[in-house]
């Protein structure tokens, strides 16, 4: 058993059968949070063998939540899109225990925001079918993630959040002119920006992706890039085009960073600021980073790239995910059915 201090209150920590507890005693008295720590050692003992439990200590969900936050390991992108979600459900559920919280609770909350989403007048003169729910399925999922960690730390037995269907979400495929690209290069202020966007349209990767690319990674001599680590957990290869080759050929290889893409030597957490103020001066409304895979794939489709090898050059692990760039292509689909049928004459 272990008692320390963790802001102005004092924690316990203890193992049982190899899986680590971790509690707040709620106080910042040493001896009284020895006592409650003796006491959920044993509620824990109880719990784990079936017996009646003497001692139950009630964490509320903002409590649980600002720890979560604490022991994120991602990135400070997804960190901060988890923060911005909670604005959100920290109201709703802010003072309630976060072992009352059930399926019922969570499917109430996705109903009360899907009606405000709706009411917004934005919104009010639109079919359900034609606004998206990105927002909510985000919060969801922070909600999912968030209970599988209280489980990983003993606070719940079950995830309420398993089996909340997401929502309506529009697909958000941008593509930019060729006017357009040249544009948003041309509006970012600092040559690390102008290379991570120009990296990022005539490659198709993720944010993520550029941003961990390591030298060792890149093969300039057979033109091809390992993509490692991907948010799919499969590994990918990406070939090097003209203008690819001729943009890392002309970045100079930092000998104190294994990362192509750095600040003077350090690793790049973000830079959306940077491409905010690229979008600016380029005119660009409502662009995204993401957006650019979208505008790398878009031109692969329309310049008539088949979807399974636009697929395998994203790194798509259904088919599904590239259909949503099918609507790009009616010329070339005409073309093929055009061929088969013209050789029938």
């Amino acid at each position: 058993m272990n008692i320390y201090k963790r802001g102005q209150v004092y924690w316990c920590k203890f193992s049982i059968d190899n899986k680590l507890y971790q509690y707040s005693c709620k106080t910042k008295e040493k001896e009284i949070a020895k006592e409650i720590a003796s006491a959920i050692y044993a509620d824990t003992i109880r719990n784990r063998f079936n017996l009646p439990v003497k001692y139950t200590i009630e964490y509320t969900f903002k409590e649980i939540f600002e720890e979560y936050i604490k022991n994120q390991t991602v990135s400070n992108g997804t960190k901060e899109v988890r923060i911005n979600a909670s604005k959100h459900f920290l109201k709703f559920f802010e003072n309630k225990s976060i072992k009352s919280i059930t399926q019922t609770d969570l499917e109430k909350y996705q109903l009360i925001r899907k009606v405000e989403i709706l009411n917004q007048p934005k919104n009010k003169t639109k079919r359900e079918q034609d606004i998206s729910f990105r927002l909510v399925n985000i919060e969801i999922a922070t909600l999912y993630n968030l209970f599988n960690f209280c489980i990983k730390k003993g606070y719940i037995d079950k995830n309420p959040a398993i089996g909340i269907k997401k929502l309506n979400e529009l697909s958000r495929l941008k593509t930019l002119s060729d006017q357009d690209i040249n544009k948003l290069i041309a509006g970012a202020t600092n040559k690390l920006t102008r290379d991570l966007i120009t990296f990022l349209i005539y490659s198709g990767c993720r944010k993520g992706e550029a941003l961990n690319l390591k030298w060792d990674d890149v093969d300039l001599q057979n033109d091809v890039i390992a993509i490692k680590g991907t948010k799919t957990k499969y590994d990918r290869y990406v070939p090097i085009s003209k203008p690819l080759k001729e943009l890392l050929t002309a970045i100079e290889k930092n000998q104190n960073c294994l990362y192509v893409f750095n600040n003077s030597g350090a690793k790049i957490g973000n830079f959306r600021k940077s491409f905010m103020t690229a979008c600016k001066n380029a005119g660009l409304k409502d662009l995204r980073i993401h957006d650019l895979r979208h505008v790398f794939a878009s031109k692969m489709v329309m310049n008539g790239t088949s979807l399974y090898i636009t697929g395998e050059l994203l790194g798509h692990r259904t088919t599904q995910m590239t259909k949503r760039y099918s609507h790009l292509v009616p010329d070339t689909l005409k073309k093929a059915v055009d061929d088969v049928w013209e050789k029938k004459k």
